[in-house]
């Protein structure tokens, strides 16, 4: 069952650019693909199509059992949900520490106070951050912060993990580790679709790979054997 789907998908800026042009594909429940293409090709555009923050011009994007044309703005939220979202600058708020930046992605959906204390410290010990817990931002590494913006991310339990090119500010090292925890986060279940410009890191990960072209999907090219 496809947890993510573009049907004949176009998005325009103005009459001179456009973002994307009759794209179509699906991704599967547990399933990981790499977006992949040059700068201005798309995948910012594509991105912010499946959580809803701009609708498509033409097509239909269905998302984790809402679509595009029906959704209404109240239920906006609650597709969110059911995303897990990560950028490659982080976005953690400065003035909290990592638990409560975890924390704080629970508090928004109401859950109750014990429920979010035991979630949060479960999600950093499965990142390897619990000796972190109390550190703010500015105190960690890149990788660090990158695995507390994965944590959050994972807090609500996502049916689909989008990762706008999580390893951009990250050294080779960190690159690793990250990469290993997204493929063990896959390996359990959920979607993963992460955006990225790292040719050697796909080469070195031969996952599906979709590509984008000029707001063409000139590419999809299926899971290879690891």
């Amino acid at each position: 069952m496809a947890v993510l789907k573009f049907d004949r998908v176009g998005k325009a800026y103005g009459r001179s650019w456009i973002a994307l042009s009759d794209v179509s594909f699906a991704l599967d429940d547990g399933e990981f693909a790499f977006l992949v293409g040059s700068s201005g090709a798309g995948k910012s555009t594509l991105m912010s199509l499946i959580f809803m923050e701009q609708r498509p011009d033409s097509g239909i994007v269905e998302v984790a059992g809402f679509d595009s044309k029906n959704i209404g703005d109240e239920d906006i939220p609650k597709l969110r949900r059911k995303l897990g979202v990560v950028f490659q600058d982080f976005r953690l708020l400065p003035d909290m520490t990592a638990a409560e930046n975890v924390a704080f992605a629970l508090k928004v959906t109401g859950q109750p106070r014990k429920f979010i204390k035991q979630r949060t410290f479960d999600l950093l010990a499965k990142m390897g951050l619990s000796h972190k817990a109390k550190s703010f931002p500015h105190e960690l590494s890149g990788g660090e912060k990158q695995r507390v913006a994965i944590a959050r991310a994972l807090a609500n339990s996502p049916a689909l993990l989008l990762a706008d090119e999580p390893t951009g500010n990250l050294d080779p090292r960190a690159t690793d580790e990250l990469m290993d925890l997204l493929f063990d986060i896959n390996s359990q279940g959920t979607a993963v679709l992460m955006a990225t410009h790292d040719t050697d890191l796909i080469d070195r990960a031969p996952m599906r790979v979709l590509e984008l072209e000029n707001g063409v999907l000139v590419g999809d090219r299926a899971r290879e054997a690891r």
